[in-house]
């Protein structure tokens, strides 16, 4: 028998061979995996027999490991099958096992194995198991080094499931686990103390005799102990580690470099440990054994600080790395536990100037941790306490009391926050603005040892996220004692400027000076921002403040600087001065006048690319115009006419182009909406009538908009070209800086107030309007390949997206473009610093269209929003015409963007009287065109892998990978915009008269008699409206079914609630071809949705579909008892258990659980979307366990056509 078993596991071993041998065959490997796992599921006594005669030491290392796993795996999954007896037999050979295994030779994943199977056998036998096994276990770690080790191993497997969470471990069990180690902490936690006291004591000892081997076995005992104690250190009580000298134990390991980085793990798993809210002993408790792991950690920092401070030249990387972890766990305690301190002033006092000398310190990785603190203490403390209210009186007393304690503390706290913390945090954090790339060779020298963020940091993000932290800090610090802050940053200010006058090239050291700049922002705001309660502005505390920044602002007023850098930055510093501005409203007109000193002392006219920056710079000042208006709110107003006479002067004199014309009248609309109505009126009248001179001209309409080739002529005309893109940017600006927007309204039905206010633009709109419309019918023309055959090839070359476009499809960062580029609201850039001078080629062709077609489409939707006055002054055969006569043609990339930027706008605002007039003529072409581009496109990249996007003249050539990787981007994009336009159409604003499904979920039939014509919906519903008009539905509808089948979750998402009004309408009008249509197609493509793993972020709401089309339309069509009865593996008695488990509740959500039990059934378990999130509650009475409880034919229902959805499986 023995030979038979021997023959046996050598077969076992023999196929475990095969399975990892590098030179198996696939065959031999697949082959051997197979046995294998028959070997697993197979005979459970042969498994077991199997395995430990594989354990032994007579096979290979490999063949052993494979064999302890397949032990774990009987242990886990089939400890059931074996009897009360064979489980504890099986019990005392594992435990032998460790015995036989605490040999030297033996390697460190075998003893670990051994440990894990052992501990795997008492998590599944439980309390009484680990009670009778304690004994054997405490005396087998007496007996030496490796069993010491063995029994760490086994505790440290232990809590696993307490820690890390196990899918095949139910939550009783796990309860019971947790409390049968608990109940066991008095045996564990005091052995665990004895063999880091008995193993460390003895690794000391060894080392002093030389004894190095039995040193090594000394030390494996301690660090497994260590281990092991970390496996507790996350949910043992606090209290039980300091009582059974765990905490004290690690802190001497400290000491140890051998150690102390996995002592250093304890307290980092310790330190955020919360304090318990209950009132009882256990707080106090915590709280003792929390300060003595304040006052470890502190001890261990006091040193490293001490030594790194007077001897730093001395000190190691291992030992930076050592500080780093306790910084990190100093960071823990003090931004979970700092109130176990906050009581003890002196060791309150000692913790924060630790703190603090980790945020001072050279090296950035102590620095970048300590950071974490400062800012969340100080966020913390400036945090205004909420508001609490109580309906029992003795709950809110004992709330009140709670957070009375807890402001005290803050108070407490924030009293040793003294002026000299807050002065060395926002020295070292100006200091650190800096980025280590930016500083000149010559200049790291005045930085001494201090190590600046680089990006060759790993693991800290990225410089943006960290210096936004360190302006959060500056912030709060600033907030909390506003007069230091002033006076920080005024001497640093001051410092750096005197710097940069005493420089040969100031210029090129102007690296800190831009660093700065968002500081000094930061803490003007801070201190100006009128809320400013806790750092107690003072009448005399806002006089020295405003003397402080007074003195400041003149230093900078005083400057004569005329470089480009020089000039940029210095309008960044006045501008950051702006809400100072509000208090000193007298300086406003000195700032003023130097802003347009510096625009003036910058070249006007750059012909050379070399000097562009110049022409940046200019922007950039014009910019500040427009912060400023934001900033100084009122105390501008009297200087605008100043403004509006400085802008005549330079216009007149030739020395302002109209980009920054643009800007300067931006900031002048800024200006005004802080003066009233009347007044943005009047400066709007002001700014737009000399560009209605020009744009309404009917000449240059006719010369260049009239014909394809006269439209060639315009994109040879650079002066006209960019002339009519500025006055087209200073349209969208006026939109967006005037009057209300409406999107913050309801979509429809807008109140009397919102109706009865008439937006300053409404008046422009006929003038402005109807040239834009020729304009971008003249663009979308030259799309269409009748005009495209005759364009010039540089016009054609231009129509091919730019550098920037592919490379955002692409998913990469924007490629570096130069500084005259001018942004758009998609990221995009364009370069403008030439314009006006020679011939336009291709490139500056291709930006003016794409800035046309921009900034066109953004005034199209922004008018539109205005309501009304848009809708009724233009003619609605011009808008159709201008936005759809061409819009076959039209690639992806720009449907898309008309979708988002004008149609969805129209859409939302446009009046329901005018629904038929505007809405039928555009949404008819571009639904009819989008349902069949798409349908192609998606029918392309399912079954060929490509979608075959026609944006032929878009996509230039490159690699294959990288055009189909657009030309899907593109489709997904155009996709989800469509899906987008008509989830808004769906939108309870846009169908008020849409009844709403009662949510009692009674499975009863509807009442005909309250049921309407569609024509009754079609004025209060858009979905209403569009069901009315067959032509316009047919493709809407189309669209929504085949969505359910692309793999786009995004868009399913967005469809779906306009198929839910669909549904809606459906149940609620007497149309039967709407309620066949939703009963049969949208039922039958919401089930296939399901199929599609990319529809699970959605499938709760298909689900959801699938319900309500079923519930309210099954008794009045047979087609949703078809749709179902089709589904591969379903009967009609699944159907009939159904059906009469729905009647049984009135809950959607339980209605919706047996449809998805239901659906699961029926589909075999295919439906991927529903697999990720399969419940593990059964609907037993429609499970196929119970198919014989229900006593119905075995017959199929036949009639209609068939839905075919085992297609789909």
């Amino acid at each position: 028998m023995a030979d038979a078993n021997n023959n046996l596991a050598s077969n076992v071993a023999a196929a475990v061979a095969a399975a990892l041998g590098w030179n198996s065959t696939p065959e031999a490997r697949k082959a051997a995996v197979s046995y294998l796992e028959s070997v697993k599921t197979g005979d459970i006594r042969f498994l077991a027999s199997t395995s430990f005669l594989l354990v032994k030491k007579d096979w290979s290392t490999e063949i052993r490991l494979h064999a302890f796993k397949m032990l774990q795996h009987l242990v886990r999954l089939r400890w059931e099958e074996l009897n009360p007896t064979e489980r504890r037999d099986f019990s005392k050979v594992s435990v032998k096992l460790m015995s036989e295994i605490s040999d030297p030779c033996e390697e460190w994943a075998l003893k670990s194995q051994t440990a894990a199977l052992v501990a795997e056998i008492v998590r599944r036998e439980g309390i009484n198991l680990w009670q009778e096994l304690f004994p054997s276990l405490v005396s087998l770690s007496s007996k030496g080094p490796i069993q010491a080790e063995l029994v760490s191993m086994m505790l440290r497997w232990l809590p696993e499931d307490i820690t890390v969470h196990n899918e095949d471990l139910e939550g009783d069990r796990r309860r019971l686990l947790l409390r049968g180690l608990t109940q066991s902490l008095p045996e564990i936690l005091p052995l665990l103390y004895t063999l880091l006291e008995r193993h460390f004591g003895a690794t000391l000892s060894e080392v002093g005799r030389q004894q190095l081997d039995g040193a090594k076995q000394h030390a494996a005992a301690v660090t497994a102990t260590l281990n092991a104690v970390n496996a507790y250190a996350e949910w043992v009580p606090l209290p039980d580690l300091a009582k059974y000298g765990i905490i004290h134990g690690c802190g001497f390991l400290l000491s140890s470099p051998d150690f102390r980085l996995h002592a250093c793990e304890f307290f980092k798993l310790v330190s955020p440990r919360k304090r318990p809210f209950d009132a009882s002993s256990s707080t106090s408790e915590f709280d003792s054994a929390m300060r003595n792991v304040f006052q470890i950690l502190m001890n261990v920092s006091g040193e490293f600080l001490h030594r790194s401070g007077t001897n730093a030249g001395v000190i190691d990387e291992s030992e930076f790395e050592f500080a780093e972890y306790i910084c990190e766990s100093m960071v823990s305690l003090g931004s979970t536990n700092l109130q176990c301190i906050a009581g003890d002033d002196a060791k309150l006092a000692i913790y924060l100037q630790q703190m603090l000398g980790y945020f001072q310190h050279l090296k950035l990785a102590l620095h970048f941790q300590s950071l974490f603190f400062w800012l969340g203490l100080m966020r913390d403390l400036m945090s205004k306490p909420k508001a609490l209210s109580s309906g029992d009186g003795s709950a809110a007393n004992n709330t009140d009391s709670g957070s009375g304690q807890v402001d005290n503390e803050k108070r407490k706290i924030l009293s040793f926050m003294n002026d000299d913390i807050c002065s060395a945090i926002l020295d070292i954090s100006f200091q650190r603005m800096l980025k280590r790339e930016k500083v000149l060779p010559e200049a790291t020298l005045t930085l001494g040892p201090l190590e600046l963020w680089s990006d060759d940091f790993e693991g800290k993000g990225d410089f943006g996220q960290y210096r936004s932290r360190l302006l959060e800090l500056v912030k709060f610090v600033a907030s909390s004692k506003p007069l230091i802050a002033g006076v920080k940053v005024s001497e640093r200010v001051f410092a750096i400027i005197q710097s940069l006058l005493s420089s040969p090239t100031p210029a090129q050291d102007l690296a800190v000076m831009e660093s700065m700049q968002s500081a000094l922002e930061n803490v003007v705001s801070a201190v100006f921002d009128g809320t400013n309660e806790v750092g107690g502005s003072t009448s005399e505390v806002h006089i020295a403040l405003c003397r402080i920044f007074e003195g400041l602002l003149q230093q900078l007023l005083s400057l004569k600087w005329t470089e480009p850098p020089l000039v940029e930055a210095l309008g960044h510093y006045l501008i950051a001065l702006g809400p100072f501005l509000k208090y000193f409203p007298d300086a406003v007109g000195s700032v003023i006048n130097k802003l347009f000193e510096l625009l003036t002392s910058l070249p006007f006219v750059v012909k050379d690319p070399v000097t562009s920056r110049a022409r940046h710079a200019r922007l950039q000042i014009c910019t500040s115009f427009i912060r400023m208006a934001k900033a100084a709110d009122k105390s501008v107003l009297p200087h605008m006419k100043g403004i509006a006479d400085t802008m005549a002067y330079l216009q007149k004199e030739g020395c302002l182009l109209r980009g920054e014309h643009n800007l300067l009248g931006e900031a002048f609309l800024v200006m005004a909406s802080a003066a009233g109505t009347q007044q943005q009126q009047e400066v709007l009248a002001w700014l737009l009538e000399p560009l209605s001179q020009q744009w309404a001209q009917l000449e240059w309409q006719n010369n260049y908009l009239s014909d394809p080739l006269g439209f060639v002529r315009l994109c040879s005309d650079r002066s006209l070209m960019w002339s009519l893109f500025h006055t087209l940017t200073f349209f969208e600006k006026a939109l967006k800086r005037s009057g209300t927007r409406k999107g913050s309204m309801n979509l429809q039905n807008n109140s009397a107030e919102s109706s009865n206010f008439l937006h300053p633009m409404a008046s422009h709109l006929s003038w402005m309007l109807p040239p834009l419309l020729k304009l971008l019918r003249a663009i979308h023309s030259i799309w269409s390949p009748s005009v495209h055959q005759i364009l010039p090839a540089e016009v054609k070359t231009a129509m091919t997206m730019s550098d920037v476009e592919r490379s955002s499809l692409l998913g990469g960062g924007n490629p570096k473009l130069s500084k005259g580029a001018l942004t758009f609201t998609d990221g995009s850039q364009l370069e403008t610093s030439w314009e006006g001078y020679g011939e336009p080629n291709e490139s500056d062709i291709r930006n003016w269209l794409k800035g046309v077609r921009d900034s066109g489409y953004n005034v199209l939707g922004l008018s539109a929003t205005i309501g009304d006055p848009f809708f009724k002054s233009l003619d609605f055969d011009s808008v159709a015409v201008a936005l759809m006569e061409n819009v076959q043609s039209m690639e992806f990339r720009h449907i898309r963007q008309l979708v988002h930027s004008v149609l969805i706008y129209m859409v939302k605002f446009c009046p329901p009287d005018m629904w038929e007039a505007w809405l039928k003529k555009l949404l008819h072409p571009l639904f009819l065109h989008c349902q069949q581009a798409l349908c192609c496109s998606w029918s392309s990249l399912l079954h060929e892998g490509r979608a075959k996007v026609p944006d032929f003249h878009g996509i230039v050539a490159g690699s294959d990978l990288k055009v189909e990787v657009i030309e899907e981007k593109l489709l997904r994009d155009l996709t989800r915009e469509i899906c987008s336009l008509m989830s808004i159409m769906a939108s309870s604003g846009l169908n008020t008269g849409l009844p709403s499904l009662e949510q009692s979920g009674q499975f009863t039939r509807v009442d005909m008699l309250s049921l309407k014509d569609l024509d009754s919906f079609a004025s209060s519903s858009m979905i209403g409206f569009l069901l009315k008009h067959k032509e316009l539905a047919l493709p809407a509808l189309q669209i929504s079914i085949q969505a359910f089948t692309w793999t786009d979750g995004e868009a399913v998402t967005k469809v779906s609630s306009f198929c839910a009004a669909v549904i809606v309408l459906a149940i609620s009008s007497n149309n039967q071809e709407l309620q066949q249509f939703v009963s049969k197609d949208l039922f039958s493509a919401a089930i296939q949705g399901l199929t599609l793993e990319s529809n699970a972020v959605i499938s709760a709401d298909l689900v959801g579909l699938c319900r309500e089309i079923f519930v309210y339309l099954c008794d009045r069509d047979p087609a949703p008892r078809q749709v179902l009865l089709s589904l591969p593996c379903i009967t009609p008695q699944d159907l009939h258990a159904f059906e009469d488990a729905l009647s049984k509740t009135s809950s959607p959500k339980e209605q919706k659980q047996h449809m998805k039990s239901l659906l699961l059934l029926g589909t075999g378990n295919q439906l991927k979307a529903l697999a990720a999130q399969k419940s593990v509650n059964v609907i037993t009475n429609v499970s196929a366990r119970l198919r014989s409880s229900v006593n119905v034919p075995e017959t199929r229902i036949e009639g209609g056509e068939t839905m075919g959805l085992e297609a789909i499986f």
